[in-house]
């Protein structure tokens, strides 16, 4: 993969050794399926505004189109230049290539299995930041200062439009009444192993196996295919109601009128579902940051790390991206706002991933995705 800007001298044999890793060997799994590899090279008019500021080397699995209005927003705002490598996979083989020869200054990605992986590989490094600490609450971010959500991903249902259903808890999705009438994608993608290990961390392995068990029987078919055939399919009457990401339906309220995509999103209404324990919320992943172990423009990894908390930037996450803000108080997308109040669950995230593995192995034992 080749980056979008050129490297040092020193650090040119290593990338290019780094590039033939990638392309021969295989890399993790990518952490957004809608993910495309590329790069993306700065536009003239910013090179002009950061020729003043310096710049920022960003490495991220974040789809293109989704991040970089935030990045333009920046250099504009900054006069910082965001040089940008676009990864789908092969981040942690990449840089654990190039180890302390990185010019990486900021790790951006989708999942927070993902960010652990990266953490627990020594990647990245503690930052102290009083910005980023007032905006993003302590469940959202590393206790060890490691890593920082910048945006919520919330786990809802999606239920036909004219189904008389105003809450739900994730639990009920075992109950008998629903048999024949639930989708979901593969219980081993990312999305759903992240909301079982949750469930693990509030009932215990032996209770979710049961409702993992119980899920399955309620299948109105294969757990297969991504979340806005959650949305296909409940327009096709083949299910009542399925667990999927909400910013998709933000995609696909806002297609083109007439359209596949806009049709399956008027065809649902999203209710966001909670954990049936006392003070137990939504379950939410994450896109978060991390400051990279070896960064050489460190000062401008934390400009671009606590600029997107900032009101600005949290906005165009929620209109661009159709992703929850992770800072309180920012204007959300309409289509989102109309989903209502998201009461985040409150359990921290390394907890919930820590069950991760485990949530994998119950998928397989109860033969959720045969």
């Amino acid at each position: 993969m080749k980056p979008s800007f050129r490297l040092p001298r020193a650090a040119l044999a290593s990338a290019c050794a780094v590039i033939l890793l990638a392309a021969c060997g295989g890399g993790q799994p990518a952490a957004d399926a809608d993910a495309d590899a590329a790069a993306a090279a700065p536009s003239a008019d910013g090179a002009a505004v950061a020729a003043a500021g310096g710049e920022v080397n960003l490495y991220t699995t974040r789809e293109p189109g989704l991040i970089q209005p935030l990045l333009d927003a920046f250099t504009v705002s900054s006069g910082i230049q965001v040089n940008t490598v676009l990864l789908k996979d092969g981040l942690l083989e990449r840089l654990g290539a190039e180890g302390e020869r990185s010019v990486a200054d900021v790790l951006m990605v989708v999942d927070t299995g993902n960010m652990l992986d990266l953490v627990e590989a020594g990647h990245t490094q503690a930052l102290q930041s009083e910005v980023l600490e007032a905006a993003i609450p302590a469940h959202l971010r590393g206790a060890d200062d490691q890593w920082f959500a910048m945006s919520l991903r919330d786990r809802v249902l999606y239920a036909h439009k004219d189904l008389d259903l105003e809450t739900f808890h994730y639990e009920d999705l075992a109950d008998p009444k629903w048999k024949g009438k639930v989708c979901i994608r593969s219980g081993q993608h990312p999305y759903n192993t992240s909301l079982f290990a949750a469930m693990i961390a509030h009932h215990g392995a032996a209770e979710t196996e049961t409702w993992l068990g119980g899920v399955k029987a309620n299948l109105a078919r294969k757990a297969a295919g991504g979340d806005r055939d959650v949305a296909r399919d409940i327009l096709a009457g083949i299910c009542d109601i399925g667990i999927a990401n909400a910013y998709y339906v933000g995609r696909m309220k806002n297609a083109e009128p007439g359209s596949e995509q806009h049709q399956w999103g008027e065809a649902i209404k999203v209710i966001r579902p909670t954990f049936n324990v006392d003070g137990g919320g939504t379950h939410v992943n994450i896109s978060g940051a991390a400051l990279a172990a070896h960064a050489p423009n460190r000062d401008n990894a934390v400009k671009l790390m606590e600029y997107l908390v900032s009101d600005e930037a949290q906005s165009l996450y929620a209109r661009a991206n159709y992703e929850y803000p992770v800072k309180a108080g920012v204007e959300l997308d309409p289509v989102v706002a109309s989903f209502g109040t998201l009461t985040v669950d409150p359990l921290p995230l390394t907890e919930v991933v820590a069950n991760r593995r485990e949530a994998s192995a119950l998928v397989d034992k109860v033969g959720f995705d045969n």
